[in-house]
């Protein structure tokens, strides 16, 4: 259902208590200096904005390789909750190297499952903002590859 990354990642957090799961995203959202743009990277798709449904600045960074693959990059202003941190972390991670139109398909179930139901619930608007910005920069490429 998920590519094969990703679904190591659910399975991952699925087998975790709640406990464990949020030291696992706090994990996670520490390691996202890991998931930035390197000197001398480059990019098919910069999308480098502050949207209202997030608390600062996310840039998505998404360069495309050999079959419509994607490799995505992440830059987070100071002021991203941990838990968007995480979840950019994990969205890098489980989607490198998915093609751009399973990106684009990918169906949200797996955040929940991720994140845990009671943060869903208290995050609604954030949990679910990265990965709209990815598939979004993923669909921009594909129209743009279109004759």
């Amino acid at each position: 259902m998920y590519p094969p990354a990703l679904q190591t990642l659910v399975d991952l957090f699925a087998d975790l208590s709640e406990g464990e799961r949020r030291e696992m995203l706090i994990h996670y959202a520490a390691g996202s200096a890991r998931h930035t743009p390197q000197p001398g990277e480059s990019f098919d798709i910069e999308d480098v904005r502050h949207d209202a449904e997030c608390t600062d600045t996310v840039g998505i960074h998404l360069r495309i390789s050999d079959g419509h693959r994607c490799h995505f990059r992440v830059t987070l202003g100071p002021e991203v909750q941990t838990l968007t941190r995480a979840l950019s972390c994990i969205l890098c991670e489980g989607l490198d190297g998915t093609p751009a139109e399973e990106v684009t398909s990918l169906p949200v179930s797996f955040v929940e499952k991720i994140a845990g139901a009671s943060l869903v619930r208290l995050r609604s608007r954030t949990v679910y903002y990265v990965l709209g910005r990815m598939k979004e920069a993923a669909e921009v490429w594909l129209k743009s590859q279109r004759p």
